[in-house]
Formats: C-alpha cells, structure tokens, sequence
C-alpha cells in the first residue's frame, strides 16, 4: 500500500496537468520559470538599478 499511494499521487497529478493543458486554447503569456543565459537585461524591479 506504501507504494501504490505516491503512485496514485503522481498519475493523478499528470493526468490534471495534461487535461488543464488540453483544455487551454494558448499558453499563457508568462515569463519563463528560468531565464539561464537569455542575455536580457531587467527592467524593472531592484535589480534594475533605476
């Protein structure tokens, strides 16, 4: 039983995921979770240096 359960866990996880994807018309307009090596600068905010 200890190993079904996160096993569940993560196939249902997947599944809501993958249906909230397919349900979507578009992506929504976020920024990326990591910008490694984009080489864009900040423009706002306390790294901005404004």
């Amino acid at each position: 039983m200890t190993k079904v359960l996160p096993l569940l866990f993560w196939l249902v996880l997947c599944f809501l995921v993958a249906r909230d994807f397919s349900a979507s018309d578009h992506p929504r307009a976020e920024p990326p979770l990591f910008i490694l090596g984009s080489g864009k600068a900040a423009s706002g905010g306390h790294c901005s240096g404004r």
